[in-house]
């Protein structure tokens, strides 16, 4: 049982975390063992991703007076939350897992000002990275710069054949 002062400082770590971090993405994790729940955290861990189990009635006192007041219906039951500045590494992470451990289900969450459901979350998990889709942007532009170039190689090579040609036979 938390005392007074105990509770005041987890009403403010967790004010903190929802006004900070950029994704909030909102779980059920009933009936995951310790062991999976470790695991959860330490994938999240590795891209610098919190994975917090909340006290959700506490925890619903911290969200009314922040953006996030809206996901204070998500917290019933065994509640948990991931904060991080990446939103669609979040939701990879917790999505891939959710596929292999059917025991923990996706909520929904923020990203940025926008409240997600359980369909957004997913299509944010599905969505590419930044780095992702600097490399798709990359190839796109290079593919047209890439066959320019080639084109203009053949045209010089016919070119320089039709010279050769031309030359032996005024030779």
């Amino acid at each position: 049982m938390m005392n007074k002062e105990q509770k005041n400082n987890y009403i403010n770590e967790m004010k903190a975390k929802f006004e900070n971090n950029k994704s909030i993405l909102v779980t059920h994790y009933q009936g995951l063992t310790m062991t999976q729940l470790d695991e959860l955290r330490s994938q999240m861990r590795e891209h610098g991703i919190q994975f917090k189990i909340t006290k959700n009635r506490i925890t619903k006192l911290a969200l009314e007076k922040t953006r996030c007041k809206d996901l204070s219906n998500l917290f019933s039951g065994a509640t948990a939350v991931a904060f991080s500045d990446d939103a669609i590494i979040s939701a990879r992470i917790l999505s891939k897992f959710a596929k292999d451990n059917e025991n923990l289900k996706l909520l929904g969450g923020m990203m940025g000002e926008e409240i997600l459901d359980q369909a957004g979350v997913q299509n944010v998990a599905n969505s590419p990275t930044l780095d992702e889709a600097r490399a798709k942007i990359t190839g796109i532009l290079a593919t047209p710069a890439s066959k320019f170039v080639s084109i203009l190689l053949a045209r010089t090579k016919k070119m320089s054949s039709l010279t050769a040609e031309n030359s032996e036979k005024t030779t």
